[in-house]
Protein backbone atom coordinates (compact mmCIF):
# COMPACT_ATOMS: atom_id res chain seq x y z
CA UNK A 1 0.00 0.00 0.00
CA UNK A 2 1.64 3.54 -0.71
CA UNK A 3 0.38 6.91 -0.28
CA UNK A 4 0.09 9.90 -2.67
CA UNK A 5 1.86 13.17 -1.54
CA UNK A 6 1.26 15.67 -0.03
CA UNK A 7 -1.46 14.62 2.08
CA UNK A 8 -4.83 16.71 1.95
CA UNK A 9 -4.14 17.55 -1.85
CA UNK A 10 -6.78 20.56 -3.00
CA UNK A 11 -8.61 18.18 -6.09
CA UNK A 12 -8.52 18.67 -9.68
CA UNK A 13 -11.60 19.57 -11.71
CA UNK A 14 -11.71 15.73 -12.40
CA UNK A 15 -11.55 12.75 -9.51
CA UNK A 16 -11.23 9.05 -10.44
CA UNK A 17 -11.29 6.56 -8.23
CA UNK A 18 -9.73 3.38 -9.70
CA UNK A 19 -10.18 -0.49 -8.34
CA UNK A 20 -6.87 -0.21 -6.37
CA UNK A 21 -7.71 2.90 -4.49
CA UNK A 22 -8.57 3.88 -1.65
CA UNK A 23 -9.97 8.03 -1.42
CA UNK A 24 -10.11 9.27 1.97
CA UNK A 25 -11.14 12.90 2.30
CA UNK A 26 -11.22 15.26 4.90
CA UNK A 27 -13.63 18.20 5.33
CA UNK A 28 -13.98 21.64 8.08
CA UNK A 29 -17.23 21.14 9.35
CA UNK A 30 -17.66 25.00 9.56
CA UNK A 31 -18.97 26.53 6.74
CA UNK A 32 -20.00 29.90 5.12
CA UNK A 33 -24.19 30.23 5.23
CA UNK A 34 -23.93 30.06 1.51
CA UNK A 35 -22.38 26.62 1.92
CA UNK A 36 -24.51 25.57 4.41
CA UNK A 37 -27.64 26.54 2.91
CA UNK A 38 -26.39 23.89 -0.35
CA UNK A 39 -25.74 21.29 1.45
CA UNK A 40 -29.24 21.41 3.87
CA UNK A 41 -31.07 21.10 0.47
CA UNK A 42 -29.50 18.33 -0.94
CA UNK A 43 -30.37 16.03 2.83
CA UNK A 44 -33.46 13.58 2.39
CA UNK A 45 -36.58 14.40 4.53
CA UNK A 46 -35.58 12.14 7.12
CA UNK A 47 -31.36 13.49 6.98
CA UNK A 48 -33.31 16.87 7.64
CA UNK A 49 -35.68 15.56 10.63
CA UNK A 50 -32.32 13.46 11.95
CA UNK A 51 -30.50 16.99 12.33
CA UNK A 52 -33.46 19.22 13.65
CA UNK A 53 -33.51 16.61 16.92
CA UNK A 54 -30.03 18.20 18.00
CA UNK A 55 -30.31 20.21 20.62
CA UNK A 56 -27.65 22.42 20.32
CA UNK A 57 -27.18 24.43 17.29
CA UNK A 58 -23.47 23.55 16.49
CA UNK A 59 -24.22 20.18 16.96
CA UNK A 60 -26.84 20.28 14.30
CA UNK A 61 -25.12 22.50 12.12
CA UNK A 62 -22.04 19.86 12.01
CA UNK A 63 -24.13 17.01 11.16
CA UNK A 64 -25.77 19.07 8.93
CA UNK A 65 -22.54 19.81 7.11
CA UNK A 66 -20.53 16.42 7.35
CA UNK A 67 -24.02 14.58 5.85
CA UNK A 68 -24.76 16.92 3.12
CA UNK A 69 -20.89 16.67 2.18
CA UNK A 70 -20.86 13.08 1.92
CA UNK A 71 -23.99 13.38 -0.74
CA UNK A 72 -21.80 15.60 -2.85
CA UNK A 73 -18.71 13.17 -2.76
CA UNK A 74 -20.98 10.20 -3.41
CA UNK A 75 -22.76 12.53 -6.62
CA UNK A 76 -18.97 13.38 -7.64
CA UNK A 77 -17.73 9.61 -7.96
CA UNK A 78 -21.45 8.23 -9.34
CA UNK A 79 -22.03 11.46 -11.47
CA UNK A 80 -25.64 11.87 -9.83
CA UNK A 81 -27.61 14.39 -8.39
CA UNK A 82 -26.63 14.48 -4.83
CA UNK A 83 -30.64 15.22 -3.34
CA UNK A 84 -32.04 11.68 -4.99
CA UNK A 85 -29.39 9.46 -3.25
CA UNK A 86 -31.26 7.01 -1.33
CA UNK A 87 -29.54 4.97 1.45
CA UNK A 88 -30.40 1.53 2.76
CA UNK A 89 -28.77 0.36 6.14
CA UNK A 90 -27.58 -3.75 6.88
CA UNK A 91 -29.03 -5.09 10.37
CA UNK A 92 -26.40 -3.13 12.46
CA UNK A 93 -26.92 0.31 10.58
CA UNK A 94 -24.00 0.82 8.01
CA UNK A 95 -25.37 2.00 5.06
CA UNK A 96 -25.21 1.64 1.67
CA UNK A 97 -26.70 3.18 -1.87
CA UNK A 98 -29.83 1.66 -2.67
CA UNK A 99 -30.06 0.58 -6.42
CA UNK A 100 -26.39 2.33 -7.45
CA UNK A 101 -26.32 3.73 -10.67
CA UNK A 102 -24.49 1.84 -13.53
CA UNK A 103 -24.19 -1.25 -11.30
CA UNK A 104 -21.29 0.61 -9.28
CA UNK A 105 -20.30 -0.98 -5.79
CA UNK A 106 -19.16 2.09 -4.45
CA UNK A 107 -18.31 1.73 -0.60
CA UNK A 108 -18.46 4.73 1.85
CA UNK A 109 -17.66 5.01 5.50
CA UNK A 110 -17.79 8.74 7.27
CA UNK A 111 -16.66 9.56 10.56
CA UNK A 112 -16.90 13.81 12.08
CA UNK A 113 -15.71 14.61 15.51
CA UNK A 114 -15.40 18.03 16.38
CA UNK A 115 -15.07 20.13 13.62
CA UNK A 116 -13.78 17.70 11.05
CA UNK A 117 -14.79 15.05 9.43
CA UNK A 118 -13.27 11.82 7.30
CA UNK A 119 -15.07 10.44 4.49
CA UNK A 120 -13.44 7.01 2.84
CA UNK A 121 -14.45 5.54 -0.54
CA UNK A 122 -14.07 2.53 -2.50
CA UNK A 123 -14.68 0.21 -5.37
CA UNK A 124 -15.70 -3.53 -4.33
CA UNK A 125 -13.75 -3.71 -1.08
CA UNK A 126 -15.15 -2.78 2.63
CA UNK A 127 -13.75 0.44 4.57
CA UNK A 128 -14.32 1.63 7.87
CA UNK A 129 -12.91 5.04 8.45
CA UNK A 130 -12.61 7.10 12.40
CA UNK A 131 -11.57 10.32 13.32
CA UNK A 132 -10.93 11.73 16.60
CA UNK A 133 -10.11 14.69 18.75
CA UNK A 134 -7.73 13.88 21.61
CA UNK A 135 -10.05 15.43 24.49
CA UNK A 136 -8.68 16.35 28.10
CA UNK A 137 -12.46 15.84 29.44
CA UNK A 138 -12.69 12.08 29.22
CA UNK A 139 -11.47 9.45 32.08
CA UNK A 140 -9.32 7.65 29.32
CA UNK A 141 -7.64 5.04 31.81
CA UNK A 142 -11.30 3.48 33.10
CA UNK A 143 -12.51 3.39 29.48
CA UNK A 144 -9.61 1.15 28.25
CA UNK A 145 -9.74 -0.91 31.35
CA UNK A 146 -13.47 -1.56 30.25
CA UNK A 147 -13.08 -1.59 26.43
CA UNK A 148 -9.41 -2.57 25.36
CA UNK A 149 -8.86 -6.13 25.41
CA UNK A 150 -6.43 -6.90 28.19
CA UNK A 151 -3.40 -7.03 26.10
CA UNK A 152 -3.60 -3.79 24.38
CA UNK A 153 -4.30 -2.44 28.24
CA UNK A 154 -1.49 -3.81 29.39
CA UNK A 155 0.37 -2.36 26.29
CA UNK A 156 -1.13 1.48 27.43
CA UNK A 157 0.09 0.73 30.89
CA UNK A 158 3.11 0.60 30.00
CA UNK A 159 3.70 3.51 28.00
CA UNK A 160 5.17 6.78 29.37
CA UNK A 161 2.55 8.77 31.16
CA UNK A 162 3.25 11.70 28.40
CA UNK A 163 2.10 9.39 25.74
CA UNK A 164 -0.43 7.44 26.99
CA UNK A 165 -3.30 9.76 26.42
CA UNK A 166 -2.51 9.93 22.44
CA UNK A 167 -2.14 6.00 22.58
CA UNK A 168 -5.53 5.70 23.92
CA UNK A 169 -7.09 7.90 21.11
CA UNK A 170 -5.10 5.71 18.44
CA UNK A 171 -6.22 2.64 19.81
CA UNK A 172 -9.69 3.90 20.16
CA UNK A 173 -9.86 5.12 16.40
CA UNK A 174 -8.41 2.01 14.71
CA UNK A 175 -11.09 -0.57 17.14
CA UNK A 176 -13.98 2.07 15.40
CA UNK A 177 -12.62 2.15 12.04
CA UNK A 178 -12.36 -1.96 12.53
CA UNK A 179 -16.20 -2.50 13.59
CA UNK A 180 -17.11 0.07 11.09
CA UNK A 181 -15.13 -1.75 8.29
CA UNK A 182 -17.24 -4.80 9.38
CA UNK A 183 -20.07 -3.49 8.99
CA UNK A 184 -21.24 -4.91 12.54
CA UNK A 185 -21.17 -2.28 15.14
CA UNK A 186 -20.40 -2.97 18.61
CA UNK A 187 -22.03 -6.54 18.27
CA UNK A 188 -18.23 -7.29 17.56
CA UNK A 189 -17.02 -6.90 21.65
CA UNK A 190 -13.91 -4.33 21.10
CA UNK A 191 -11.79 -6.56 23.54
CA UNK A 192 -12.07 -9.64 21.00
CA UNK A 193 -9.43 -7.87 19.34
CA UNK A 194 -6.25 -6.20 19.46
CA UNK A 195 -4.98 -3.22 18.00
CA UNK A 196 -1.44 -1.32 18.14
CA UNK A 197 -1.13 1.87 19.81
CA UNK A 198 1.62 2.90 20.59
CA UNK A 199 2.40 6.73 18.90
CA UNK A 200 5.20 6.42 16.30
CA UNK A 201 4.62 3.06 15.27
CA UNK A 202 2.67 1.55 12.49
CA UNK A 203 -1.23 0.95 12.63
CA UNK A 204 -1.32 -3.16 12.98
CA UNK A 205 -4.48 -5.72 13.77
CA UNK A 206 -2.71 -7.74 15.91
CA UNK A 207 -4.74 -10.53 16.60
CA UNK A 208 -8.35 -11.04 16.44
CA UNK A 209 -10.56 -13.62 18.27
CA UNK A 210 -13.76 -13.18 16.37
CA UNK A 211 -12.14 -13.76 13.10
CA UNK A 212 -9.07 -15.83 13.13
CA UNK A 213 -7.77 -14.59 9.12
CA UNK A 214 -8.50 -11.03 9.55
CA UNK A 215 -4.95 -9.75 10.04
CA UNK A 216 -4.71 -11.18 6.13
CA UNK A 217 -7.90 -10.04 5.01
CA UNK A 218 -7.98 -6.13 6.78
CA UNK A 219 -5.39 -3.79 6.56
CA UNK A 220 -4.80 -0.46 8.62
CA UNK A 221 -3.59 2.73 7.75
CA UNK A 222 -3.07 5.87 10.58
CA UNK A 223 -4.29 8.93 9.37
CA UNK A 224 -2.99 12.59 10.15
CA UNK A 225 -6.49 14.59 9.79
CA UNK A 226 -4.95 17.52 11.99
CA UNK A 227 -3.35 19.03 15.22
CA UNK A 228 -5.37 17.19 18.40
CA UNK A 229 -7.13 14.93 15.82
CA UNK A 230 -6.07 10.87 15.17
CA UNK A 231 -7.35 9.03 12.46
CA UNK A 232 -7.66 5.06 11.35
CA UNK A 233 -8.57 3.51 7.86
CA UNK A 234 -9.37 0.17 7.90
CA UNK A 235 -9.67 -1.47 4.28
CA UNK A 236 -11.03 -5.10 3.20
CA UNK A 237 -7.75 -6.55 1.14
CA UNK A 238 -4.33 -5.15 0.50
CA UNK A 239 -2.86 -4.07 -2.37
CA UNK A 240 -4.42 -0.65 -2.24
CA UNK A 241 -2.90 2.85 -2.99
CA UNK A 242 -4.10 5.71 -0.45
CA UNK A 243 -5.02 9.01 -2.34
CA UNK A 244 -6.15 11.78 0.39
CA UNK A 245 -8.05 14.67 -0.87
CA UNK A 246 -9.26 18.00 1.12
CA UNK A 247 -12.79 19.22 0.59
CA UNK A 248 -13.16 22.93 -0.36
CA UNK A 249 -15.83 24.65 1.26
CA UNK A 250 -16.94 27.18 -1.72
CA UNK A 251 -14.91 25.66 -4.39
CA UNK A 252 -16.48 22.04 -3.96
CA UNK A 253 -19.96 23.26 -3.73
CA UNK A 254 -21.99 23.51 -6.92
CA UNK A 255 -23.33 27.45 -7.49
CA UNK A 256 -26.70 28.07 -5.48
Amino acid sequence: MTTSHPLWSGPGPHITLAKNEVHVWRASLEASERVYSILQRVLSTDEYGVATRFYFERDRRRWTIAHGILRMLLALYLDVDPSKLQFVTNDYGKPAIASPPGGKHLQFNLSHSGDLALYAFAYDRQVGIDVERIRDNIEYEELARSHFSPSEYTMLQTLPLLIRKEAFFLCWSRKEAYIKAKGKGLSIPLDQFDMSLTPGEPATLLASREEPQARERWSVQALAPGTSYVGALVVEGVGWQLRCWQWQREGSAPPG
